[in-house]
């Protein structure tokens, strides 16, 4: 069903038309790039991510070393608060009941049932965790739990843990932006939760490409 500045089609809709920078043309292909967020995607938030002190050290020694360790250098996929700051293109498939999210890189993907189901008490964990939404006006509301512990979510090496919990609001301000704003409530990784908006670009007359992490894969051999 269209929903006003939701996720339908813009032929469906009229969404709400805002003052756009000059230089972000959101359907040049050339423009294609990382958010800043990518290295650290706490830098918008005064002080910075309140890490619990366990992680403080862990996350410098990434930082330091050039996240030698990152899981996404070795091929591994990229959890999808992560994918959204990445220079990969996304693509939303979206259903009456079902909003499948497909990252070009190593073909992943991730469903969230718009259905607004109950979230499992005990789902097993995995790299996208288990994702259920719920409309709230032109607002797509994502909770997910169930996420894999120490799933890095930028350079520095910053973790989510299997006792996050996830909350995504998506709205669609005009044609060309989604506005994603993120909550982590992970008591084991983080003294409070903590909240960024990781705003997205259409990319229109184009199709997702094959990248393949290990085709070619070059890196590991001199971080040995």
């Amino acid at each position: 069903m269209p929903r006003p500045g939701g996720l339908s089609s813009p032929k469906e809709v009229s969404s709400p038309r805002q003052p756009q920078n000059p230089g972000d043309n959101p359907g040049d292909q050339s423009n294609i790039r990382a958010s800043r967020q990518m290295a650290n995607i706490g830098i918008d938030l005064p002080g910075g991510l309140p890490y619990q002190p366990w992680l403080v050290p862990i996350v410098k020694k990434r930082t330091d070393n050039l996240a030698i360790d990152d899981p996404h250098i070795r091929c591994l996929p990229d959890n999808f608060i992560r994918a959204y700051g990445m220079p990969h293109l996304l693509k939303f498939v979206h259903t009456p009941n079902l909003l499948v999210m497909l990252n070009e890189l190593n073909a992943g993907y991730r469903q969230v049932f718009t259905d607004a189901r109950p979230l499992p008490e005990d789902p097993t964990p995995s790299w996208q965790g288990y994702s259920s939404a719920k409309w709230s006006g032109d607002t797509l509301v994502v909770d997910t739990i169930g996420l894999r512990d120490d799933t890095w979510i930028d350079w520095n090496g910053s973790v989510v843990t299997e006792a996050a919990k996830v909350r995504e609001q998506i709205r669609r301000p005009d044609f060309g932006h989604l506005e994603v704003q993120v909550t982590v409530d992970d008591p084991k990784a983080y003294t409070k939760p903590w909240t960024v908006t990781l705003n997205q670009r259409i990319v229109v007359d184009t199709e997702l490409i094959d990248e393949i992490c290990l085709e070619n894969e070059q890196s590991l051999q001199h971080l040995k």
